[in-house]
């Protein structure tokens, strides 16, 4: 955590920026169409819930303006996702929804731009896009943040499953925002190094990686461990402390999809609180985004979708029941 006042002031002062520049739209949406265009849909892969739930969201929304949607799938890999852009490309789609991604996107996305087709994305902030629907990351890293370091007291030692904060813009914004926050505390340590987690199989590398970890910091020296930028580790990192005998270990993440707050909901849980987004609305959002721009309206770079902390079992129940999961007693 050992980042500068002043490059933390510069990040939150970014942060209020960025926020305040979240579009609305002045058209009402039963006055929206699609009619007659063809819209690419790509997405870097649907083994994630989160990704899944934003593709279909997009899917469904296109449908449902009269548009005729053309999906794309990378499996996973960045650079098949960025290849599909020529995909929609050659298929003279007239707009493209593109959902994650690095930066093997961004020549595709200038290409298509040359050829006059607007790209709407999905967490995925680019210079050639038109429109970035996204939840507000910045608000997800800070609260995550004091969420935490309330839950021990604001004193401890905390270990972070961290791999994406250099390689994805959002996941850079979150870890960051949190260990910003961070720095508020001075009497809770962040671990070093960082664990680095796989996204292939992430629970059950993350549940080999925490046992490890808990046989270097024996009870008493551990008190929280954070997964910087989603929550499918968690999973396995709340088995290995049920494994291991320690759920005393505090347990924080980001995303709040269906799997991580049914384990929030459970009694006892060391899995004390999360973020949940709302991966559908955003991916039906970036939809809607680009009939506002087919009927004339000028959005801002950047839309921001509300998301929805959750602190403890009983809002980990109240969200699951609100976001359309079902009902956790």
């Amino acid at each position: 955590m050992k980042k500068s006042i002043t490059s933390g002031l510069q990040l939150l002062a970014f942060c209020v920026a960025a926020s305040t520049s979240a579009a609305t739209s002045s058209l009402a949406d039963g006055h929206l169409t699609l009619e007659g265009k063809k819209i690419g849909v790509a997405v870097v892969g649907t083994q994630h819930f989160w990704d899944r739930e934003a593709f279909n969201g997009a899917l469904d929304t296109v449908k449902k303006l009269g548009g005729e949607p053309v999906p794309v799938d990378g499996g996973r890999d960045n650079q098949v996702h960025a290849d599909n852009h020529d995909i929609l490309l050659n298929n003279k789609v007239d707009a493209v929804i593109s959902i994650l991604g690095d930066g093997a996107v961004e020549p595709k996305f200038e290409a298509l731009k040359t050829a006059g087709i607007p790209v709407f994305t999905v967490d995925h902030l680019s210079p050639h896009g038109i429109n970035n629907t996204t939840s507000d990351n910045y608000y997800m890293g800070t609260t995550i943040g004091r969420y935490m370091a309330d839950a021990i007291g604001g004193k401890g030692r905390v270990a972070i499953f961290n791999a994406f904060e250099g390689a994805l813009r959002i996941c850079g914004i979150r870890s960051g925002l949190w260990k910003y926050v961070l720095q508020d505390y001075p009497q809770i340590e962040i671990i070093q190094p960082e664990l680095a987690e796989a996204f292939a199989n992430a629970p059950e590398d993350a549940r080999k990686k925490t046992l490890d970890l808990l046989n270097q910091h024996p009870k008493g020296s551990l008190d929280a461990i954070h997964v910087g930028c989603w929550d499918q580790p968690a999973i396995g990192v709340v088995q290995a402390l049920e494994e291991a005998g320690r759920t005393e270990v505090k347990v924080t993440a980001l995303d709040g999809g269906p799997e991580t707050l049914e384990i929030m909901a459970e009694e006892n849980s060391p899995f004390v609180a999360n973020v949940a987004q709302q991966p559908r609305k955003i991916g039906a959002t970036a939809a809607m985004n680009a009939a506002r721009f087919f009927a004339g309206e000028t959005l801002l770079p950047q839309t921001f979708v509300e998301v929805k902390p959750v602190n403890g079992p009983e809002e980990a129940k109240a969200v699951y029941k609100e976001l359309g999961y079902g009902e956790l007693k």
